[in-house]
């Protein structure tokens, strides 16, 4: 893994936002516009470096599907904070009924610098974003600046491929619904959505695009509906599911669910199961159940434990997207006790991001239907990745 600089494309802002990424430049907090596109530099892998890197990604995915069992089999919901009886109830059941639910993609957040085995940071299990700029400008670019190279990329293959296989899934009568909330002012949600609906048309489907804020709900059937009073049987969300199951619709989210098999009128993919897998708490289950894995950070539920004295730690809410909530913690040999969090919290142990030239990375690793497809990377100028991150290209030498 290598870090090289370049010049960029003439008109490169141009021709990423025709490539689909509207959103190329971030506005920082003191009002200048920086580039989120960044194509000033590049990564370099090596082939072995990533095949390396892909059985990773698809051990670490194996892992977690065994942990969300675990989570369902010990009844230890309450730790993911999910105590709602019915909800609990209802993604237990989404859990052992997961081989009829429409599953898609993930994304996995990775440690990683080259001089040693890949660390799981998080699983962006159920809404991940940043998948347009690593499926298509990123292809582009390298066919332009490095022809007859290669790259960690089969995404758009991937999703055509996983809507046919999962095509029969589907419920019959109406389109597949693509949502998002019209309260993404970047476009960001907007534009992820309108990908996955393309990989979508592509594989033969039927489909519709309806904001989130669109959907409405029929007293009289007692169903969801678009703006034409049309049922919507099924939905492809870039809404999480921890607001999808506590705003002001929540209760007739749960009462239609369809969780396979018929039992319900709205099936929403992502599936209701990928609630154990989104959920931090995920972190310390996993170092629960393989401690000492190379690919894995200590975490824990009750507090940093060693940690505090060791190594040091984040602190980082069950919840959250963006680095949102996020604190960072460095040993100290006499620790104070911590400051009580409003929050639940994970605590795993402080892994710095690799610095590269000043620029501090992280590796996010795609998976379409549990199988590895593709790398994003993002940088920042601190510890914590945050909106303000910027999307670098990479080749494979």
């Amino acid at each position: 893994m290598e870090r090289r600089t370049i010049t960029p494309r003439p008109g490169w802002q141009q021709t990423v936002e025709e490539q689909g990424l509207i959103y190329p430049l971030t506005r920082h907090p003191d009002g200048t516009l920086r580039p989120y596109w960044d194509e000033s530099a590049y990564y370099v892998f090596s082939l072995p470096e990533v095949e390396a890197l892909e059985e990773v990604v698809e051990e670490l995915h194996a892992m977690c599907l065994a942990a969300a069992d675990h989570i369902v089999q010990q009844d230890r919901l309450a730790d993911l904070g999910i105590t709602e009886p019915r909800l609990a109830a209802l993604v237990t059941e989404a859990w052992r009924r997961r081989d009829e639910l429409p599953s898609l993609y993930g994304r996995f957040d990775l440690r990683y610098a080259g001089d040693g085995p890949a660390k799981l940071l998080e699983y962006n299990a159920d809404t991940p974003t940043s998948l347009v700029e690593a499926a298509s400008p990123q292809w582009f670019w390298m066919e332009e600046r490095f022809p007859g190279a290669d790259q960690w990329n089969s995404l758009h293959e991937r999703l055509v491929d996983a809507w046919k296989k999962q095509a029969r899934l589907l419920p019959p009568g109406g389109p597949l619904y693509f949502a998002h909330s019209a309260g993404d002012e970047l476009g960001e949600d907007l534009m992820t959505v309108a990908y996955l609906r393309e990989t979508a048309d592509q594989a033969g489907l039927a489909t519709d695009s309806i904001s989130m804020e669109d959907i409405g709900w029929d007293r009289l059937s007692r169903r969801f509906v678009d703006k034409k009073l049309r049922f919507i049987r099924s939905c492809f969300k870039l809404y999480p599911w921890e607001w999808l199951t506590t705003d002001r619709f929540a209760p007739h989210v749960l009462e239609t669910l369809d969780n396979g098999g018929g039992t319900g009128t709205t099936l929403w993919i992502e599936p209701a199961w990928k609630m154990l897998l989104s959920n931090k708490a995920l972190l310390a289950v996993l170092w629960e159940l393989y401690p000492g894995h190379p690919n894995l950070l200590p975490a824990y539920l009750d507090g940093p434990r060693e940690l505090a004295t060791t190594t040091g730690y984040v602190a980082k809410p069950l919840l959250g997207r963006e680095g949102s909530g996020v604190t960072i913690h460095d040993p100290d040999p006499a620790p104070t006790p911590p400051v009580p969090r409003q929050e639940p919290c994970c605590y795993q142990e402080l892994a710095p991001l690799p610095d590269f030239d000043g620029n501090r990375v992280v590796l996010g690793a795609w998976v379409v239907e549990g199988e590895a497809a593709g790398l994003g990377i993002r940088e920042s100028a601190g510890l914590v990745t945050d909106e303000y991150a910027r999307f670098l290209p990479h080749v494979i030498l």
